[in-house]
């Protein structure tokens, strides 16, 4: 079992990776941490009953105009959990785990979920975390056109999770920021 650690300006809290029902989607998010990645970035979407959304390079700026709209290098590689090498694309997209059907996790309260335009492959270093049940966003709810696939659970401290989706906002950005100080994966 893969245990992501993050720490952040507020607290600590932990989530279980599903590393053999979504090896892409978790092997991109281990070597992004593992290598820094995420060290110093703030969260730049925060709403009450809905999510937190974290991990675009450029929210390393906590009021940067461009949050949510980077992620990692173009055509660098990974390892997936499943020793597959992938390429990141050009937009530093990966590959969608969607369609298959032991992949039909719902986006429950308290799910790592991948962000994405809506686009093929444009999920990267984006993830949001679901503070509600937001099964509208699931891939296979048929009233939808979403594709955000679950790739882990928070198993410790999920009161901080809400707790951060609570603080005051100016357009959905926290007031005070809030830095991730590293993730880890064990």
């Amino acid at each position: 079992m893969s245990i992501a650690t993050f720490t952040t300006s507020m607290g600590t809290f932990k989530a279980e990776l599903y590393t053999d029902v979504m090896p892409i989607t978790c092997g991109n998010f281990i070597d992004l941490a593992n290598s820094g990645f995420y060290d110093g970035i703030h969260f730049h979407r925060v709403i009450p009953n809905f999510m937190n959304q974290f991990g675009c390079p450029n929210a390393v700026d906590s009021n940067s105009p461009s949050a949510g709209m980077g992620g990692p290098d173009s055509n660098t590689s990974f390892k997936s959990c499943d020793g597959t090498t992938i390429k990141r694309n050009i937009d530093g997209g990966i590959p969608d785990e969607i369609g298959k059907e032991n992949q039909t996790i719902s986006n429950h309260v308290g799910t790592l979920s991948m962000a994405n335009t809506g686009s093929p492959e444009s999920g990267g270093s984006q993830f949001f975390l679901n503070v509600a049940h937001n099964d509208f966003l699931d891939w296979f709810n048929e009233k939808t056109d979403s594709a955000h696939p679950v790739f882990g659970k928070v198993i410790e401290n999920m009161d901080l999770c809400q707790k951060i989706s609570k603080v005051p906002t100016r357009n959905d950005n926290p007031a005070t920021p809030i830095k991730m100080i590293s993730v880890r994966v064990a």
